[in-house]
C-alpha cells in the first residue's frame, strides 16, 4: 500500500532544494496498523529551513488512521478541568477581540468553544470526526463536518482558533490565507502547536526521547521563527507569544490580521 503523497517541494516556499534529516519508527505509536508505513521520513527545506515528513497521508490511509478517536479528543473530555485551560487561551485572545463570531477549527473536546460562549462569543467548529460534530451540536453550539477551505460565510469573523491543527495539514500556507480572507479587519488568529526552536525539544532531541518524531498524525514540526515569517507572509502580525498547558514543547500565538 502506497500511504504517503511525497511532496515534490517544500511545502511553505515550494523549493526543492531539500534533505533527509531522520528516520523515525512509528510503529509503536497508538495509532499505527498495518499496512501504515512503520518510518516515518523527514526533511529540511535549504532555502526556508522548514522540517516536514517526506509526504502526507492519502485518503485511504487517512482512513485507517483515523479509525476511532482518542479519549481527549471527544466533546466533553474533562469538561470542568478543560474550562480552566481553554480560559487562560481566551485571556491571551482578549486584547484584541472581545466578541463576535469564534470558530474553532478541528475543535477536538469542543471547551475551547464552551468556554469562548462564557465570554461572549459566538462559537462556532468544524471538524472532520462526523460523531465530533453531532456530539457538540447536541451541546448546543453550531458545528459542521467541514474542510476549513470550503467554508464562506458573510460575516466577517472575530476570532479563528487552530489548536495544534496547523501541524496536521499538508499545506500550512494556503490554510492561513483562507483565515486571512475569513476573519474582519484586525481579527485574531489564534494557533497552538509544537515549538522545535526551544531548549526542551534540544534536550528531548539529545536524550532521544522526543516523541514528535514519531508523531504519526504531524507533518510538520514549526520553529518559532518561521512560523513568524509565515504568519507575514500570510497577511498577520504576531503580537503575542506564549506557553501552551496542551501539549508538551507547545506554544500559543496570537496573530492580527494586517
Amino acid at each position: 500500500m502506497q500511504d504517503l503523497t511525497k511532496y515534490t517541494h517544500c511545502p511553505l516556499c515550494n523549493s526543492t532544494k531539500l534533505q533527509t534529516i531522520r528516520n523515525e519508527n512509528c510503529q509503536h505509536h497508538k495509532r499505527w496498523l498495518a499496512p501504515l508505513s512503520t518510518q516515518m521520513i523527514w526533511l529540511s527545506c535549504d532555502s526556508c529551513k522548514h522540517v516536514f515528513r517526506e509526504g502526507y497521508y492519502t485518503d485511504e490511509a487517512l482512513e485507517i488512521l483515523f479509525k476511532g478517536t482518542n479519549p481527549e479528543q471527544q466533546v466533553g473530555y474533562q469538561i470542568e478541568q478543560q474550562r480552566l485551560v481553554s480560559a487562560r487561551m481566551i485571556d491571551k485572545v482578549l486584547p484584541y477581540q472581545n466578541h463576535g463570531v469564534w470558530l474553532d477549527v478541528g475543535f477536538g473536546n469542543g471547551s475551547l468553544l464552551f468556554t469562548a460562549y462564557e465570554y461572549g462569543f459566538k462559537p462556532i467548529g468544524i471538524d472532520l470526526r462526523e460523531d465530533n460534530v453531532k456530539q457538540l451540536k447536541s451541546y448546543g453550539v453550531d458545528a459542521y463536518k467541514v474542510n476549513l477551505l470550503d467554508v464562506d460565510t458573510d460575516d466577517p469573523l472575530s476570532v479563528i482558533s487552530m489548536a495544534d491543527v496547523l501541524e496536521h495539514i499538508p499545506y500550512p500556507k494556503e490554510i492561513l490565507q483562507k483565515c486571512h480572507a475569513l476573519l474582519k479587519d484586525k481579527g485574531v488568529l489564534f494557533l497552538s502547536l509544537p515549538n522545535s526552536e526551544t531548549i526542551i525539544w534540544k534536550v528531548r532531541d539529545a536524550q532521544n526521547i522526543n516523541y514528535y518524531w514519531s508523531e504519526m498524525e504531524h507533518y510538520h514540526n514549526f520553529s518559532r521563527s518561521r512560523l513568524y515569517s509565515l504568519l507575514n507572509e500570510c497577511g498577520f502580525i504576531p503580537v503575542r507569544y506564549g506557553v501552551s498547558e496542551r501539549y508538551g514543547m507547545g506554544m500559543e500565538i496570537v496573530a492580527i490580521k494586517k
